[in-house]
């Protein structure tokens, strides 16, 4: 399954005139193969021994290049550093206010709240974002002992 996305990555990233690096391979690579939402920092700390002459500016600036061609979404919310999504479908996220983890969180109602919001208001709404903050399990489990 993650083979083909990151083959379609591949793919999105040729027909946008990007050549394809062992770095930025790797970067994007790790992006699908995570589901919590990393900072750069934490992508870069994962593959510095694989990748020992990069930097965290090679990783921001992959980063960038991604979000451009659409690949990854940046959230900017949650603690100071943005964290970087690959799931670009539309989904809300659930935060928790103690370690800062981010987990997908899909609602079948997501276009619903948009038209409640035009009906409601006469605005014409281009998107929305909404966030749920709360304590993860790990961490409730943490309180608990």
């Amino acid at each position: 399954m993650s083979e083909m996305r990151i083959q379609e990555a591949m793919e999105t990233l040729k027909g946008s005139g990007v050549r394809i690096t062992p770095q930025r391979h790797a970067i994007l690579e790790y992006l699908l193969q995570s589901m919590s939402h990393p900072t750069a920092d934490e992508i870069y700390k994962a593959l510095e021994g694989k990748f020992p002459n990069m930097s965290v500016a090679t990783v921001y600036n992959n980063l960038r290049v991604f979000k451009e061609v659409g690949l990854v979404r940046e959230l900017t919310y949650g603690d100071s550093s943005s964290r970087f999504d690959c799931n670009i479908s539309d989904h809300y996220h659930v935060i928790c206010e103690k370690c800062g983890k981010i987990v997908d969180f899909h609602y079948p109602g997501f276009y619903e709240v948009e038209k409640l919001a035009e009906h409601v208001t006469g605005f014409q709404v281009s998107h929305h974002r909404m966030e749920v903050y709360g304590t993860c399990p790990d961490c409730k489990e943490k309180e608990q002992h």
